[in-house]
């Protein structure tokens, strides 16, 4: 029997999109108002989901404390107060959209969770904008 559990966090960050091989009209065709050159920001609402059997002995998918603890480790303090583009070094040659943001985060969380257990990562932008990952 297969169980998620989940745990939500969030990080205030600012970050601009745009390709610096592109000009500055293509950019602002593509990108608009989030093109702006002094940057603009978001409150990002993050869902980290952790799927897999319970332990026999503990009642758990994972300790939520462990969980807890990653998501402070790898994205909390990574990305909470931050402009991206300029100070999250995995951003520095990438776009950081909002589906870029996901899969950098699902990436740093993968790693710390036993390899059994299967990860779906889901941030929201704004209230109604959010995308979901899950390493497919």
């Amino acid at each position: 029997m297969k169980v998620t559990v989940s745990r939500k966090a969030h990080f205030n960050a600012a970050h601009r999109l745009y390709r610096k091989d592109w000009s500055d009209a293509k950019n602002n065709a593509v990108f608009g108002k989030c093109n702006n050159p002094n940057f603009h920001g978001h409150n990002y609402e993050l869902i980290v989901s952790v799927t897999g059997e319970i332990d026999k002995e503990t009642g758990y998918v994972i300790d939520i404390k462990t969980l807890k603890k990653i998501i402070k480790t790898e994205v909390e303090d990574a990305f909470d107060h931050k402009n991206l583009n300029v100070e999250v070094l995995e951003f520095a040659d990438l776009n950081p959209t909002t589906e870029n943001i996901a899969v950098v985060i699902y990436n740093k969380i993968k790693p710390s969770l036993a390899s059994h257990l299967d990860l779906e990562v889901t941030l929201f932008e704004t209230p109604r904008n959010f995308v979901t990952y899950s390493g497919k």
